[in-house]
């Protein structure tokens, strides 16, 4: 038993003197790290310290830092260049051509199509429209906007003296009325898709106009996407209430714009929520991304509706920034950034990402301003005056390109009173492919009437008398007012005239080929025929080819040379 006891009292040995080293150590670790010690911390500590420095979402998933320091930096993808396409360059020559591209030819002859076969079936005296009478009829209505009269009754607009001349020179009020009462865009017979196509009526029309849209121009560096809302109080299944703009009810469009110019780039119909269709969480992303497909390399400015950080972060990997407001209730936004009881006026609070930057804005009490940037990645602030942060100098910059299309297209709007859904939003073609027309001819032509405060003016009167002057020069029915009288054969004198040029220039090369087959192929003088006295000449009759003088030599007009 003598060496069991013995072990057993090294091992308690040894236990005794392990425990006495890490109390040893221990009270050295303990002097080494006194509070008035100045040697640095652990990196566990320094994890601890950085975490209370972030800013965790509402949500929990995203940490947000109060200073840029860890902040990527921003740089543009590609190089664009904004303005006409090649294609677009090419074929624009006059300021009819530009819309003749966004109102092309096979839009024409499917409004002619469906205009014959509606007016077939409901107009007893009914005519066929032909393509140039249609144009006719679209020029009439730009020509309406232009001289303010969209809102006149067609009595007035063809009367005999408060009229305007273009009006009852071009057509009779019956045939206007009557193509303005059969103009549809389907068969409504064969049209499928009941209920669930609520876009059916005009369904066609809009998908080959819009698509359109933007083939014929590159947008610049910054683009807006915002809505729009077509007047109309009709009937319509999918007519929305907008309390903020001006009609209140009307057709909702989404539309992206290009900032510089305004130019409607793309524009989606918004139909509602099918019966069928569950509520979409995130329509605006989803609206945001179907209108800024194939784009890259640019900035895209948003309201409240569109903006989040999945949105955000989804136009990263297309290589665009965002820059929008954001809602009180979104989920990513941090706590420290909503409290604003105890903030001064006019101060900004900011938080950043690897890849974005949001910003707290106090304008006024009780009043805070959210926006996120992925563009912005300092804390810049104005120096001077309301000493606003630069992400919302840039936002208040970009956001109005949306705002400003409407604003141009309802100063000459061709907008007509009607209780049918699509006839609106004709009008609402017409007059934003007035505008990207003129957008594409000035970019082109950039000499045009330079100077001139009022040059949209003149490039819509250019445009609505080139659509109309077809159709005016081969009206057979003369218009009984003398002022649409004289203007219609003023138009037609015109191209009579050319007409008779161009027969006396046929005639001139019809003669001197003759004269040329006439000559002698010596070409020696001989004798007139006609005179008795010495006379050797080169001239030779047309008809006989008898050699004759200057003096025997008659000349005819046109009309006589053929009798």
């Amino acid at each position: 038993m003598k060496p069991t006891s013995n072990s057993d009292e090294d091992v308690a040995a040894v236990l005794q003197s392990s425990e006495s080293k890490k109390d040893s150590t221990s009270n050295e670790e303990g002097e080494e790290f006194l509070p008035g010690n100045e040697e640095p911390c652990s990196s566990s500590e320094e994890e601890k310290e950085d975490r209370k420095s972030q800013w965790r979402s509402k949500n929990g998933e995203i940490l947000w830092c109060p200073t840029h320091e860890e902040t990527l930096p921003y740089f543009p993808s590609s190089i664009l260049t904004p303005g006409p396409t090649p294609y677009a360059i090419a074929r624009i020559s006059s300021p009819v051509s530009a819309f003749d591209l966004l109102f092309a030819e096979d839009l024409m002859q499917l409004i002619q199509h469906f205009t014959n076969l509606q007016g077939k079936r409901s107009i007893k005296d009914w005519k066929d429209v032909e393509e140039e009478e249609l144009r006719a009829y679209m020029g009439l209505l730009i020509l309406a906007g232009l001289y303010r009269s969209q809102h006149e009754s067609t009595i007035s607009l063809w009367d005999g003296v408060t009229g305007r001349v273009f009006f009852s020179a071009t057509m009779a009020q019956k045939r206007f009325q009557q193509i303005n009462q059969a103009l549809r865009f389907d068969d409504r017979l064969s049209r499928s898709g009941g209920r669930e196509n609520k876009l059916g009526p005009i369904k066609d029309l809009w998908s080959k106009w819009s698509s359109r849209l933007p083939k014929f121009f590159n947008p610049g560096r910054d683009i807006c996407v915002d809505e729009q809302l077509v007047p109309f109080r009709g009937r319509c299944s999918f007519k929305q209430y907008m309390r903020l703009k001006p009609a209140k009810y009307g057709l909702k469009i989404w539309a992206l714009c290009d900032v510089k110019t305004a130019y409607a780039w793309r524009l989606q119909l918004y139909t509602g929520r099918s019966e069928s269709a569950k509520r979409q969480v995130s329509q605006g992303m989803q609206v945001v991304l179907d209108l800024t497909d194939g784009l890259k390399g640019h900035t895209v400015t948003m309201d409240n509706f569109f903006t989040s950080f999945p949105l955000a972060e989804e136009l990263r990997k297309r290589k665009m920034a965002l820059v929008g407001t954001l809602r009180i209730n979104k989920p990513e936004l941090p706590p420290q950034l909503l409290n604003i009881q105890h903030r001064e006026l006019m101060s900004s609070v900011f938080a950043f990402s690897h890849n974005a930057a949001l910003v707290s804005y106090v304008p006024k009490k009780s009043r805070n301003v959210l926006l996120l940037s992925t563009k912005h990645r300092e804390p810049q602030v104005e120096s001077s005056g309301k000493k606003k942060p630069q992400i919302i100098l840039d936002y208040n910059k970009c956001k109005g390109a949306v705002d400003h299309l409407d604003q141009v297209c309802g100063n000459y709007s061709c907008r007509r009173r009607t209780r049918r859904w699509p006839m609106c939003l004709l009008y609402h073609m017409l007059d934003v492919s007035c505008y990207n027309a003129f957008v594409l001819f000035t970019a082109v032509d950039t000499e045009w009437n330079r100077g001139k405060g009022h040059i949209r003016r003149l490039y819509i009167d250019q445009v609505g008398r080139a659509l109309i002057a077809p159709t005016m020069m081969k009206r057979n029915y003369l218009p009984r007012t003398p002022f649409a009288l004289s203007l219609v054969l003023q138009a037609q004198g015109k191209e009579q005239q050319k007409q008779v040029k161009e027969e006396e220039q046929q005639e001139e090369q019809e003669e001197e080929q003759q004269e040329e087959e006439w000559e002698s192929p010596s070409k020696k003088r001989m004798q007139c025929a006609s005179c008795k006295q010495r006379k050797r000449i080169i001239n030779n009759c047309s008809r006989c080819g008898a050699p004759v003088c200057k003096i025997h030599l008659k000349t005819l007009c046109a009309l006589c040379y053929k009798k």
